[in-house]
C-alpha cells in the first residue's frame, strides 16, 4: 500500500485550489459587493500559507517524523477546506482558505520526497509521473463533484475536501514511521547548486500558464455564453484528462522525444491556449484545456526529476520545498498578473489572456530549442556531419 499512499497524498494537494473552480461564479453571485480579485484569491489565496508552510515542513523532518508532518498537515487541510462552506463574508471564507493553504505547505513537498526516498532511477520518474497523473484523476473526481454540488447551493461544494479524512486514514495505517532526518557526524555540508534557483522561476510561469484555465475557465464560458458552473467543471476535467495520459506515460514519453521532451510539452500548451483564443466550440475548446493538460502532466513531474538529479540527497527536501513554493507563487500570481496586463492594454477578456500565454508560451519553445542546440559540442556536430 506504499505506492497508493503516497500518490494519494499528491492527490490532496491538487485539490487545493481547483476543486471548487467550477462554483466561482456561484462565489461571485454570493459576495456580490466583493471585488472581483477577491473572488478569484478564494482559489489562489492558500498559495499565499503554502509558500511559507512548506518550508516548515522542510524544518520539520529533521524533528519529527515525515509520516507525523502529513498526518498534521491533513487535520489542518480538512478542517480548513470544509470549514469554509459556513463563511459569511468574503473575509472569513479568505481566511479559511489560508487554513487550507496552510495544510498543504505542511504535505505537498513530501509527496515527492517521500518518492525520492523510497525509489530510484527510472522507478522514481516513473512514480513522480504516477504522482502526477493520479493527482490529475482527484483534480477530475473533485471538479466533476464540486460541478454537480454547486447546482445545490455555492457552499456545497466546499465538502469535497472531506477526501482528506480518507487520506489521513490511509497514511495512518500504511505510511513507515521513519525517523527524523539528522546530519552525520563528520560530514561536509551540501552546496546548493544555482540551476535549482532557474527550475524553479521556469515552474514558476509554467503553473501561472496552467492555472490560468482553473481561475478563468468559468468566466471565459460566461463571457462566450457557453455554458455555467456545471459546464465549467466538466470542461476543466479535460485539462487533468490531458495530465493524466502524459503523466501514466512519462518514462516512454522521455525515451522518445529524449532532451526535446520539454519543448514539445510546453508547445502543447501554448497551441492549446492559442486554440481557446479563436474558438467558440465546446469540443475544442475541450481539445484545448485536454492539450494544456498533456503538457502540464509532462513538465512537472520532469521538473522535479530533474531538480533531485542535481541535489545531494540531504537537500532533497529543502529543494523541493524551494521549487514547489515558486509553483504556488505562479498559482497565486496568475489572476494578478493576466488582469493586470489586461487592464494595462485596455482588453480584460478572458480570450485576449489566452492569447498573450499563446505567444508567451510559444517564445518560450523557442528559446528552449536555441538553447538546447547550443549546448550541442563541436565534437558532436563534426560526428553528426560525418554520418
Amino acid at each position: 500500500m506504499l505506492k497508493p499512499t503516497i500518490i494519494a497524498i499528491a492527490m490532496a494537494t491538487v485539490m487545493a485550489g481547483a476543486a471548487i473552480s467550477p462554483a466561482l461564479g456561484l462565489i461571485a453571485a454570493q459576495f456580490h459587493d466583493s471585488d472581483p480579485m477577491l473572488i478569484k484569491l478564494v482559489l489562489t489565496i492558500p498559495s499565499l500559507m503554502i509558500i511559507p508552510f512548506s518550508f516548515i515542513s522542510s524544518f520539520l523532518t529533521k524533528k519529527i517524523s515525515k509520516r507525523s508532518i502529513v498526518l498534521i498537515g491533513l487535520a489542518i487541510y480538512v478542517f480548513g477546506g470544509v470549514g469554509a462552506q459556513f463563511s459569511n463574508t468574503i473575509e472569513v471564507l479568505l481566511a479559511f482558505r489560508l487554513i487550507l493553504g496552510a495544510g498543504v505547505g505542511l504535505v505537498m513537498p513530501l509527496s515527492f520526497t517521500l518518492i525520492s526516498d523510497h525509489f530510484q532511477g527510472k522507478e522514481r520518474t516513473k512514480m513522480m509521473g504516477y504522482n502526477t497523473a493520479f493527482s490529475n484523476v482527484g483534480g477530475i473526481i473533485t471538479m466533476l463533484l464540486a460541478g454537480y454540488l454547486a447546482a445545490f447551493n455555492w457552499s456545497v461544494p466546499f465538502n469535497v475536501y472531506w477526501l482528506g479524512l480518507v487520506i489521513f486514514v490511509l497514511v495512518f495505517f500504511f505510511l513507515p514511521k521513519n525517523e527524523p532526518l539528522k546530519p552525520r557526524v563528520g560530514q561536509d555540508k551540501p552546496k546548493m547548486p544555482l540551476s535549482v534557483i532557474g527550475i524553479a522561476l521556469g515552474a514558476c510561469g509554467l503553473m501561472l500558464a496552467y492555472y490560468a484555465v482553473a481561475t478563468n475557465m468559468a468566466l471565459y464560458l460566461e463571457q462566450s455564453d457557453l455554458g455555467n458552473s456545471k459546464t465549467a467543471g466538466f470542461v476543466m476535467a479535460f485539462s487533468t484528462v490531458g495530465g493524466m495520459i502524459t503523466s501514466m506515460t512519462l518514462v516512454s514519453l522521455q525515451t522518445f522525444f529524449k532532451k526535446y521532451l520539454m519543448p514539445a510539452a510546453v508547445l502543447s500548451m501554448g497551441l492549446a491556449f492559442g486554440l481557446l483564443t479563436i474558438t467558440h466550440s465546446i469540443p475544442l475548446i475541450l481539445l484545448g484545456v485536454c492539450m494544456v493538460g498533456f503538457g502540464q502532466g509532462i513538465v512537472f513531474p520532469l521538473i522535479n526529476v530533474k531538480v533531485l538529479g542535481n541535489v545531494d540527497p540531504r537537500l532533497s527536501d529543502r529543494v523541493i520545498s524551494i521549487v514547489s513554493s515558486m509553483i504556488y507563487v505562479g498559482q497565486f500570481l496568475s489572476p494578478v498578473v493576466l488582469d493586470s496586463i489586461g487592464k494595462l492594454v485596455g482588453s480584460e477578456t478572458i480570450r485576449f489572456q489566452y492569447s498573450v500565454l499563446s505567444i508567451s508560451l510559444i517564445v518560450s519553445v523557442a528559446i528552449m530549442l536555441v538553447v538546447i542546440i547550443a549546448k550541442k559540442s563541436p565534437v558532436k556536430k563534426e560526428v553528426e556531419a560525418e554520418i
